[in-house]
């Protein structure tokens, strides 16, 4: 199911449009779904990793406000936010998200 979202970065709002992410999604994530971005609720301070995953920005949120993101290499293991979050958003780095891209890197 697709959802829209808006966030404030620098100042500035940046309207994206997600693959809500439920089940067996949990797991596999990028690894199956490479072209959208993804969010993800629910995760229960969970730590993510990147296995057979191309590189992506992961933005990790608390009550819709951005606490910590990352530029995620390829094959690693526990990564996680220094503080709680509520929901993660996955950004596979490719032309489609390549603005968005700029703006965290």
């Amino acid at each position: 199911r697709m959802v829209k979202a808006k966030l404030k970065f620098k100042g500035r709002i940046i309207k994206i449009e997600l693959e809500k992410i439920k089940g067996i999604g949990k797991f596999t994530g990028l690894i199956t779904r490479r072209n959208s971005a993804l969010l993800f609720e629910n995760l229960g301070n969970r730590a993510i990793h990147s296995l057979f995953c191309p590189k992506f920005l992961a933005i990790w949120l608390d009550n819709n406000k951005i606490i910590e993101y990352k530029l995620i290499n390829p094959w690693k293991f526990l990564i996680k936010p220094e503080k709680s979050f509520t929901k993660l958003i996955e950004i596979p780095i490719n032309e489609k998200y390549d603005e968005i891209i700029k703006l965290f890197s």
